[in-house]
């Protein structure tokens, strides 16, 4: 990761700044509430996606930055609302916006932020890009309420598992591989092939994501953890479990998803773990990371394609 920041030093630093100065408010109280979710910032993958999207195509030009924070904006906004929704009390270990201030505040600034977006998207010269731009942030709004909807429905298939985090993850990111490629005026089946590596690159992401709420520890992650489980949204994991389990285990383990004691929680992760589930969920998140690094097979040589197949790699 520290190299890919190496290559594109500069310009990430002026996305940052384009960043900083379109969230920039007159008003102390909403200013105050800017700055601290410019915590949630963390690697800025998305940005970096695109920058290195562009060099692999052959060179950055002004509307990459544009697109770069526009993307970051779309996606902080999503991570304020998701707060709200799975009731997260940390974020990047500090305070999440609704614990600090309540639902109300936090959903209007997330509202912000999307607005703030699409003022700084207006500025960009070609239409294309805001309407893939509010095309993909329409296509997360859909996965995130899929995803609503099929909360404590615990027969939920694998497909569609996929088909929802394909949305709510996936599509953001395959959004800044694409728009990338495009901006450094790529041929449209290289913007495909990075659509592609993007797309893989978020379904693999979101697994992961997904197996740390249940495995990992909130001091590493840096986040509230648990939050799938206690609000039965069943996961890869628990398909993978659900599926091959008996019978008698099934009816046990139901019981622990509807019940959601501190207890159970323990009880759910320890038979993952022993049934092979996690690996599981690891092994096809390990799949979707080698099918984006063969998206790049058809493109040029070079330290940008050298970064974009490391990338792939740390997200497993």
């Amino acid at each position: 990761m520290l190299q890919a920041y190496d290559c594109i030093m500069t310009e990430m630093e002026e996305v940052r700044e384009l960043f900083d100065r379109e969230l920039l408010c007159d008003i102390p109280l909403i200013s105050d509430l800017l700055d601290h979710i410019n915590k949630f910032r963390g690697k800025m993958l998305r940005p970096m996606l695109v920058l290195l999207s562009g060099q692999v195509c052959g060179g950055l030009q002004p509307p990459h930055r544009v697109i770069a924070a526009v993307l970051e904006m779309v996606h902080m906004a999503t991570l304020v609302h998701d707060d709200v929704l799975d009731e997260t009390e940390i974020r990047r270990r500090g305070k999440t916006i609704h614990s600090l201030h309540g639902n109300e505040t936090a959903v209007m600034l997330g509202d912000l932020l999307i607005s703030r977006a699409f003022h700084l998207c207006s500025s960009l010269d070609h239409p294309g890009f805001s309407r893939r731009i509010a095309a993909a942030a329409n296509t997360v709004c859909e996965g995130e309420l899929m995803q609503l909807l099929y909360r404590d429905y615990y027969d939920l298939e694998e497909q569609r598992y996929l088909d929802i985090i394909s949305r709510k993850t996936a599509a953001l990111i395959s959004c800044s591989c694409y728009l990338g490629a495009q901006a450094a005026d790529a041929e449209e089946p290289v913007c495909q092939n990075l659509a592609a590596y993007g797309t893989h690159l978020g379904i693999a992401f979101q697994i992961m994501d997904d197996v740390v709420d249940l495995t990992g520890k909130e001091t590493q992650a840096g986040k509230t953890l648990g939050t799938d489980f206690q609000k039965g949204k069943i996961t890869l994991p628990g398909i993978h479990l659900l599926r091959i389990c008996s019978p008698e285990q099934k009816r046990t383990i139901l019981t622990w998803l509807d019940r959601r004691t501190p207890q159970d929680y323990q009880e759910y992760g320890k038979i993952l773990h022993e049934s092979g589930s996690i690996d599981y969920a690891r092994q096809r998140a390990k799949h979707y990371i080698e099918q984006a690094q063969q998206e790049l097979a058809s493109l040029p040589a070079g330290e940008a394609h050298k970064l974009l197949m490391e990338l792939a790699e740390l997200v497993v």
